[in-house]
């Protein structure tokens, strides 16, 4: 039987392409993840468009996609002259090469753009204060978001799930934490 014969396989398969749209992912790129995800085997782009009803090229873009975001790489069965696909299935190291891509697509970019912006402002004597400022203060406050990304994701995976577990309580290690900054 199939997966997406299961219907707890087809909500997931429904949800995640939903997600995938709130997330800036493309639906059938999420749905395709999903699939592969699922799937206890690697398979081939026309299976994956046969069972998702996709045109082939949308495929066969989504999957370059996603391999691109590095939790989907391509496998060779023996036997078998047809590309087939696995997803990543740890669940930290996906969450983690999604993390770092869109870092690299998203944040990294930014951060470039604002400090050209705040260099730029910090010469021009006729810029607001307020413009100054608050693109200086996005520039920082961006900045250190990315540093403490940088620090965090070289962390084993059992120290990471040790912060996560701890959640707030971790403020109690840090002096002065018992009172809420603003």
């Amino acid at each position: 039987m199939p997966i997406t014969d299961h219907p707890d396989a087809k909500a997931f398969l429904l949800h995640w392409g939903e997600m995938g749209t709130q997330w800036g992912v493309n639906r059938s790129v999420a749905q395709i993840h999903a699939l592969l995800y699922l799937s206890d085997r690697p398979l081939p782009a026309d299976e994956i468009t046969d069972t998702l009803g996709l045109a082939r090229s949308n495929v066969s873009t989504a999957l370059k996609e996603l391999q691109g975001y590095n939790i989907v790489r391509r496998v060779h069965i023996e036997d078998d002259r047809r590309d087939h696909f696995i997803a990543e299935t740890d669940l930290w190291e996906m969450l983690m090469r999604i993390t770092a891509e869109r870092k690299r697509r998203e944040i990294d970019p930014t951060i470039r753009l604002l400090d050209d912006l705040a260099k730029r402002l910090n010469e021009d004597p006729t810029a607001p204060k307020h413009l100054r400022e608050r693109i200086v203060r996005m520039h920082d406050f961006i900045g250190t978001l990315a540093n403490w990304y940088d620090q965090v994701k070289s962390l084993p995976k059992s120290t990471l799930v040790t912060l996560m577990k701890l959640g707030s309580k971790v403020a109690r290690f840090i002096p002065g934490s018992n009172k809420q900054d603003n």
